[in-house]
């Protein structure tokens, strides 16, 4: 079984290498292609508007809980790897490139959740240590092309773009040739087009549903800005010359060590206390962020930007776990990945108010937004126990 979860966790890292990996290079690309710097939020949030698509549909026709979610895996890899190098046409315009990063965006639609719901039809009594492991994975897959970006400087931005289309065709079939079917999977029978919300009709699932998505509205959006916080802060200290690609990738890779620490300790403390703790944190990262823009210490402005970037995402697996211990066997697939299309389409939202208003104002505060969404995560998650409470004392 601990063979079965490496695999699952190396797939979906390779796999998800490509959901950053035309962030990574976007700035070359506008820069060769005399595109308009303002465009980049848009080229951003089209790769999340195609996973919103691709999870809706996937959810809607019970994809994942009909079809051998490994052979899902694969086909969507592929597809998913075959759209990232797109972007490396000559001459492409910005309409084409949108459309490649959608349609990206789409077949990751069955990495990310399928992964999760692999993983949850193999562990159920260790589910939370699991999807830790999973989030922790994906994570490290997201943060990994700014990394290769450092490493490659001096060779064409392409190269970013074929290394992670081989990884992602690399993963899928290690997923399909290594991973059987889980114990625990339920197929569905039948296409069910109202699946997706009988997850929706039980308290419990609607509060920490709507905990996820409150952290939602900041996760992205904090990824999508990293690179501009740290230019933003040389233009404004010249002499510190920061290592953009590296601080970039070391900062969102640390979410994978909060997500795999937050897995283990799940096993041995309340997993909505942990997550309260991780949305209190990066909430107050969110409110207090200007002020270590103005500090003109290095050390003390990256050291709050790593405790921001292992807070952001502590609570993710956690709440993966909450929604999948909260919907029926048969629909848990569905079930996950809708709670996934609604969460990334508050993530657009994020990325385009914070993206508008950084252009208009072009000032730090804009993040403090940012906080919204650990506000309703907190709200949310004291509604969870407030159910679970109530729940018991009528028992």
């Amino acid at each position: 079984m601990k063979k079965i979860l490496l695999v699952i966790v190396v797939s979906q890292f390779f796999c998800t290498t490509l959901w950053f990996a035309g962030n990574t290079v976007i700035t070359e690309i506008v820069s060769a292609g005399s595109l308009e710097a303002h465009l980049i939020p848009h080229i951003t949030s089209a790769i999340q508007f195609g996973f919103i698509t691709g999870t809706f549909l996937f959810a809607l026709f019970t994809i994942a809980d009909r079809i051998a979610p490994s052979l899902v895996f694969f086909l969507s890899a592929l597809l998913a790897g075959i759209f990232n190098l797109g972007i490396t046409w000559d001459h492409i315009s910005v309409p084409q490139i949108i459309l490649c990063r959608f349609l990206t965006g789409f077949f990751l639609a069955g990495i990310y959740p399928v992964g999760m719901k692999i993983a949850s039809d193999h562990y159920q009594a260790t589910l939370g240590k699991s999807l830790g492991f999973l989030v922790g994975a994906l994570v490290l897959g997201t943060a990994f092309p700014h990394l290769l970006k450092n490493y490659i400087a001096g060779f064409p931005w392409k190269y970013v773009l074929y290394g992670t289309t081989f990884l992602s065709f690399l993963g899928g079939l290690c997923m399909l040739v290594l991973v059987p079917i889980g114990p625990f999977r339920k197929p569905a029978q039948k296409i069910q087009l109202t699946a997706f919300l009988h997850g929706f009709q039980q308290p419990n699932f609607r509060a920490v549903a709507f905990g996820y998505f409150g952290h939602m509205w900041e996760l992205y959006a904090f990824w999508t800005f990293i690179p501009f916080m740290l230019r933003a802060y040389n233009n404004r200290y010249p002499g510190m010359s920061l290592n953009i690609p590296l601080l970039s990738f070391s900062i969102i890779a640390i979410g994978s060590i909060a997500c795999m620490v937050s897995g283990v300790l799940s096993q041995y403390t309340s997993v909505r206390k942990m997550a309260g703790y991780a949305l209190l944190l990066s909430g107050s990262c969110c409110l207090l962020s200007p002020l270590f823009f103005f500090l003109s210490s290095p050390f003390f402005f990256l050291l709050f930007l790593f405790i921001w970037g292992f807070s952001v995402i502590a609570d993710s697996p956690l709440f993966s776990a909450l929604v999948a211990q909260h919907t029926p066997a048969e629909s848990r697939g569905t079930s996950l990945t809708i709670v996934n299309c609604i969460g990334f389409a508050i993530t657009i939202v994020s990325i385009q108010l914070i993206g508008l208003l950084q252009e208009i104002f072009q000032t730090p505060y804009v993040y403090m937004l940012l906080a919204l969404g650990p506000v309703l995560g907190l709200f949310s998650l004291y509604n969870y126990q407030s159910i679970k409470t109530t729940k018991h004392l009528q028992l």
